[in-house]
């Protein structure tokens, strides 16, 4: 049974951050095609911790997925589909943009630029989506917070993938806080948001 967000729970509601999950499309996960990622699953996992986490304590949700008029994440294709497990829910948002920063999709700008409590950022790919999306959400004094093990990179040319990705966990904390899930997770468990009695111990 699906929660419906109410941020009268938190004793601050302007300041509970929207959690979002960007391009959680077939195409990342539809080896071998070109811009699928190899060893994508604990990032994955990771990803499912945040949404499950997220949806447990009614914080608001927002999918963001690339769509564009090309061989990838075209509309006419099966990989612009979420992944299995990443349907988002009715009360969850979805923005659709073509570039690969999610402020290219102006409602999400918009949104993002009324909510004092920032973003909580995971998903594909780090090296050009999330990276960018950190760049822009920094240029506009916008909090923003990386969950680094909740996303992966692709390789670029000689360069591995675990070294690219390694690379751009280290650039996002120029931009944003950058933080593993489980940390993440402990460090927002309810009374940290300000719920029950034990509210700020």
């Amino acid at each position: 049974m699906n929660s419906v967000v109410s941020l009268r729970n938190f004793t601050n509601g302007s300041n509970v951050p929207i959690i979002v999950f960007v391009d959680l499309q077939q195409e990342y996960v539809a080896a071998p095609r070109l811009l699928a990622i190899l060893g994508i699953e604990p990032a994955l996992e990771n990803c499912r911790k945040v949404l499950d986490h997220a949806r447990r304590n009614g914080l608001p949700v927002a999918f963001v997925r690339m769509l564009a008029e090309s061989a990838f994440f075209n509309r006419a294709t099966p990989f612009v589909r979420w992944i299995e497990g990443f349907e988002p829910h009715r009360n969850e948002m979805i923005f659709e943009r073509s570039s690969p920063s999610c402020y290219s999709c102006e409602p999400f700008a918009a949104l993002v630029g009324q909510s004092r409590g920032g973003i909580v950022l995971a998903g594909f790919a780090g090296e050009s989506s999330c990276l960018s999306t950190l760049i822009d959400a920094f240029h506009r004094n916008h909090k923003v917070t990386y969950l680094c093990d909740a996303s992966a990179s692709h390789a670029l040319e000689e360069v591995s993938a675990d070294e690219i990705h390694r690379a751009v966990s280290k650039i996002s904390g120029l931009y944003g806080d950058v933080y593993e899930t489980d940390e993440w997770i402990a460090s927002t468990l309810p009374r940290k948001l300000g719920i029950g009695k034990n509210a700020g111990g």
